[in-house]
């Protein structure tokens, strides 16, 4: 068989095992990942492409090495759920780096980071001065999470008793020129009340729009194909809280 032939089947094999352990694997934002979830997921993308193109390697033995390291990943993951001290070892935890307003320098050097990082990292979350700073911790992920000083935070609509709307998820009615059924019915709304909402602005069809969602409050946000604009149309169908 050429070795064209024999690339493309192993390629095939390695692409659908790959998916399928990532799969079993479970879904997890890049951001979230540690450090040892980003080292398994390129070691097992490496077996895969060893799979694909190094065809003197055994099809099976490098597709079973592969699953190996999925489940062990799947395996941890589950340990770690049940278990604070394997979480511990295998997640990190998250260390503290300013404590009551306080640089920590001794855990800056156990984390291995610099003053100039943890600066440009208090930037990145929007803080240039490190007096509005009564925590900061480094998460397992690598990411910095801060607590501003009480009289730095900014004033929430509960700090004034000042009362509010309920304010949900909107709800998708047409996408790509396309209506979502489904999305209507368990609205109880109507083809028919659709249409009317969208004749307020004399859009005569449904292929004419890109984008319709109903929010909580009863505006209809509707962006037309193309280049054309958008229109918000009040309704009258929100929701209480």
């Amino acid at each position: 068989m050429p070795i064209v032939f024999v690339v493309l089947i192993r390629s095939l094999i390695s692409f659908f095992a790959l998916l399928a352990l990532v799969r079993l694997m479970g879904k997890q934002q890049m951001a979230e990942m540690t450090f040892f979830d980003y080292v398994v997921g390129i070691t097992i993308g490496s077996i895969a492409s060893t799979i694909s193109v190094e065809v003197n390697q055994n099809l099976f033995s490098t597709t079973v090495g592969m699953a190996v390291w999925a489940l062990l990943a799947i395996l941890l993951a589950l340990l770690s759920l049940h278990n604070v001290w394997i979480r511990k070892v295998v997640e990190g935890e998250a260390i503290i780096v300013i404590k009551n307003g306080k640089i920590q320098e001794d855990q800056l050097k156990k984390a291995r980071i610099s003053l100039d990082d943890l600066i440009a990292q208090l930037r990145m979350q929007g803080v240039f001065d490190l007096s509005d700073v009564e925590f900061a911790l480094f998460e397992a992920n690598g990411k910095l999470s801060i607590q501003k000083k009480s009289q730095k935070q900014p004033l929430t609509p509960a700090d004034l008793n000042l009362p509010t709307q309920y304010k949900g998820l909107p709800t998708t009615l047409i996408s790509d020129g396309k209506l979502l059924t489904d999305a209507l019915k368990a609205l109880s709304l109507s083809r028919s009340w659709l249409h009317f909402q969208l004749q307020k602005q004399n859009i005569q069809d449904f292929s004419q729009v890109s984008l319709a969602q109903l929010d909580t409050t009863g505006n209809l946000f509707v962006d037309l194909q193309g280049d054309n604009q958008y229109y918000i149309i009040p309704t009258g169908n929100g929701k209480e809280a």
